[in-house]
């Protein structure tokens, strides 16, 4: 997460304070408060100028202002559309506060009626008018209103280590690094250096057509700076940078901003949580403009303020707009936000965007180092209502024309680049090359990967994840494990990983071993996946449990709560064959060979037989699997474990099949077993969003003992997950066909930020709710049939596992999220089955999550 290069508003105000200190002498400071003289309400953006000069502030959106006024005046002036200029006298040489209390102009503002002593309302008021006529022309004002357009669009992204001062620059550890700031450009208005550290450009060819519904993008040319592939994933990085500097388009009810959703000041309901004030008249160009200016009703909430200038021609377009957020929004780590959004006349009257620039910077603190980014786009050589082929419009959303990656010539991109690099920018391919060639980056690189990712690369080889080093629990006692796995450096297509670990209480080895062959040439870790897998694991395993993104002996996941002292040992032999898609639709081919064996207190014992057969009777089975899954338009950043999803408004489908196979290699049960997920988050705009997982599954065959059926996610620990039960315990629900539904909705602070006590800390209030139907038929259930294993008992002889019976399983919880910006406190209610042993009824449940 870097960027930005501090914004234009930024480096004119950086300006105005140096020339400040050296005139203070010769002038004479005034700050005050402006307010509307009926009803008491601040009057935001108001123009305060010196008169027979052109020097002038505004206030800000709170209504206050600052002005130096010089030795030679004495008076200033104070300036707002739809009231009464007024003006004051200064006393030279002392500083002083002027407050001022304006009159609406009853003569310009004839229609408004003022009743009594009203605070600021939409009802009667020329702005929030204005915007509505802004509103009811959206459609018509955008580019999809035509049968087809295209343009040409150059795209930039860079980033740069921001607000570094002298000191942290002449530390010893930059001593190697000192080429990175020579640049003039390098070094920001308050004397405080930036260090250029990331660059993207993108020249791409845009089709849309109105019917049927198509944005069509080809990539003509693409250029990024690359860092080791062995630290980084280069791909997932601009991905993630293009996720947190996304397009902005004016016109859309919500604007992407650092990963969440600001409501546009033109949304359809904008009106409700906006208050509007018209600025300005501009008669200066044709057609007139009318300067509208904006600010959120609840300075927390996710909205930006700015103005806009909207055209008086009939059309009320944007002609352009300029866009940034109040200091109390409840967004985190942002320290600054600008973004600018140009429009050009066309031939046919109406306004196209033409330039976008969105500059953001991110920092821990005020006066602490941060990371700033700028994101330019612009557009160029429309063409409206030009018919083209299907075959324009075809296939993926996004399309290579040619290879572009391979256009990384700097002479071809002076040539078609439309708008020149910053002199700091022009460095930043060079500059990124030269540091993979110093030591002390390359080991700074490895250690923080070490630190965050787990993995330390020595070599061809890459050793960890170190969280699986060292854990512990009952079956194991404590236990040791140390593995690793080899690099490109080794081989391109080649990949082998292995692993031992020793449990001091059961005393027995557990090891992995397995070796990958890449069939597209690429990593078997990058985008797309194309490779053939065969490994083999014997280690410890907890029944049911399947957790996605972290690995069941992470330190972490050691400590649970109430009995956890029934596992699996298993055997595991494995062959898969994966292939993804540009397109993201992805198929696996599997072939599963397994011996399991009870562990700790758990037993199988077949129902009939009890009492007559060994109690730790192993389980054998064979099986042939196939999954299936597509997820239009999925961005990711690619780790050394896993990937880390970037959710988008698309939704993702699922699909998996396994075949028990009786009788080959072993295999002691022969049954069909279907499973379908779909995941889909919807944005709710200034209430959140919300994250929708339903599922189901069914698994045809008879006499199936309840290891092989499906055993529900349970959670035992006391971090919150989301896609297990967090009040079920382990073992506790089997079923051979069941459906669920899981709701995790995240409403951003919406209710938080209305009250007064709690908006500062800038919480964010989370909800969910799961349910969980199914059950069990009488061929499968232990309690119906004799040739299947008893379920699990405890000390007692007490059932602890059971089939869902009429009334779905159901919890829910109450969070409140963003404490401390990271951590995450649930309140966790089970609403049923709770005459089952040992199950809690409440429960607090921890998750730490970075977020913006």
């Amino acid at each position: 997460m870097l960027k930005s290069l501090i914004t234009h508003v930024t480096l004119l105000l950086g300006i105005a304070l140096l020339s400040l200190g050296r005139s203070m002498a010769q002038s004479t400071q005034v700050k005050g408060v402006i307010t509307d003289a009926r009803t008491g309400e601040t009057l935001p953006f108001v123009s305060v100028i010196i008169p027979g000069t052109t020097q002038g502030t505004s206030a800000d959106v709170d209504g206050k202002y600052v002005i130096a006024v010089p030795a030679t005046h004495s008076r200033i002036k104070f300036t707002y559309v739809g009231y009464q200029s007024i003006e004051k006298p200064v006393t030279q040489g002392a500083e002083q506060v002027i407050n001022i209390k304006m009159s609406v102009d009853a003569t310009m503002l004839t229609e408004v009626t003022v009743k009594g002593k009203s605070r600021y309302r939409n009802r009667d008021n020329p702005a929030v008018q204005l915007i509505r006529q802004v509103i009811d022309n959206k459609e018509k004002n955008q580019a999809g209103n035509y049968a087809t357009v295209e343009y040409e669009q150059y795209e930039k992204i860079s980033l740069a280590l921001s607000n570094l001062s002298e000191n942290f620059r002449s530390k010893r550890i930059f001593r190697n690094y000192q080429f990175l700031f020579t640049d003039p450009d390098s070094t920001d208005q308050d004397g405080k250096s930036r260090l250029p550290a990331y660059m993207e450009e993108k020249l791409s060819q845009f089709y849309i057509r109105k019917n049927p519904a198509t944005k069509k993008q080809w990539v003509k040319a693409n250029r990024r700076a690359e860092f080791d592939p062995r630290f980084i994933d280069n791909k997932g990085l601009s991905k993630y940078f293009n996720r947190l500097y996304a397009d902005i388009n004016i016109y859309d009810n919500n604007l992407f901003i650092a990963t969440n959703m600001l409501l546009s000041p033109i949304a359809n309901t904008a009106p409700t949580f906006y208050k509007y004030f018209i600025r300005d008249t501009i008669k200066t160009q044709t057609p007139w403009l009318i300067e509208l200016g904006f600010v959120p009703r609840n300075k927390t909430d996710l909205l930006f303020e700015g103005k806009l200038f909207v055209t008086l021609d009939g059309n009320f377009g944007v002609q352009n707009a300029y866009l940034t957020v109040n200091k109390d929004i409840n967004l985190n780590y942002l320290r600054d936000l600008e973004a600018r959004i140009e429009f050009e006349k066309s031939i046919d009257g109406r306004y196209h965007l033409s330039k976008t620039t969105l500059g953001i910077e991110f920092a821990l603190g005020e006066n602490t180092p941060g990371i700033f980014g700028q994101r330019v786009v612009n557009l160029k050589n429309y063409e409206i209502n030009t018919t083209r082929p299907d075959s324009v419009y075809a296939g993926p959303l996004v399309e290579m024309v040619d290879n572009p990656d391979e256009r990384q010539n700097e002479a071809y991109w002076n040539l078609i680049r439309p708008i020149p690099l910053e002199k700091s920018e022009s460095v930043i391919y060079k500059n990124v090359d030269t540091l993979q060639t110093i030591p002390s980056f390359r080991r700074t690189m490895s250690y923080a990967t070490l630190l965050i990712a787990g993995y330390k690369t020595v070599g061809p080889l890459e050793i960890g994840p170190v969280n699986t080093f060292y854990s512990f629990n009952p079956v194991e006692g404590f236990r040791l494990r140390f593995g690793g796995r080899t690099t490109t450096e080794f081989s391109k297509r080649m990949y082998f990983e292995t692993y031992a670990a020793y449990g001091f209480k059961d005393e027995k080895w557990k090891y992995f071993l397995s070796g990958t062959y890449s069939l597209n040439n690429k990593s078997v870790y990058s985008f797309p996946l194309k490779y053939v897998r065969a490994s083999f694991q014997r280690d410890t395993k907890i029944p049911g449990q399947d957790l996605q993104f972290v690995q069941e002996d992470n330190f972490l996941l050691s400590f649970k709560r109430g009995q956890n002292n029934r596992w699996l040992y298993n055997d595991i032999y494995r062959i898969e064959y994966i292939s993804e898609f540009e397109n993201h639709f992805s198929y696996k081919l599997g072939f599963t060979q397994w011996n399991q064996r009870p562990a700790g207190i758990l037993q199988y014992i077949p129902v009939a037989q009890e009492g007559n057969l060994p109690t730790n009777t192993d389980l054998n089975n064979t099986e042939l699997n196939i999954e299936l899954r597509y997820a239009p338009n999925e961005q990711f950043y690619q780790g050394k474990l896993y990937r880390t999803p970037l959710f988008n408004k698309y939704p993702i489908f699922t699909v998996r099949y396994g075949a028990g196979l009786k009788g080959f290699l072993g295999g002691e049960n022969q049954y069909h077993n279907f499973n379908a997920n779909i995941f889909k988050r919807a944005y709710l705009s200034q209430f959140g969003y919300m994250d929708l997982t339903a599922e189901g599954g069914y698994v045809i065959g008879k006499n199936i003992p309840f290891p092989l059926l499906t055993i529900h996610r349970a959670n035992q620990t006391y971090a919150y997950q989301l896609n297990s039960y967090n009040l079920m315990n382990f073992l506790e629900f089997v079923s051979d066909h069941y459906a669920s539904i899981n709701v995790q909705y995240y409403m951003n602070g919406f209710l938080f930020n209305k009250i007064p006590l709690l908006k500062k800390l800038k919480l964010r209030e989370v909800f969910s709710f799961k349910a969980l139907a199914g059950g069990l038929r009488d061929e499968n259930n232990p309690d119906k049939r004799a040739s299947v294993y008893r379920f699990p008992v405890d000390e007692q002889g007490k059932t602890i596992s059971y089939a869902l019976g009429n009334v779905p399983y159901m919890e829910g919880s109450i969070g409140v999220a963003n404490i401390f910006k990271i951590l995450r406190l649930d309140l966790v209610k089970r609403f049923n089955y709770l005459n089952h042993p040992n199950v809690a009824e409440w429960g607090i449940r921890g998750r730490f999550r970075f977020d913006f």
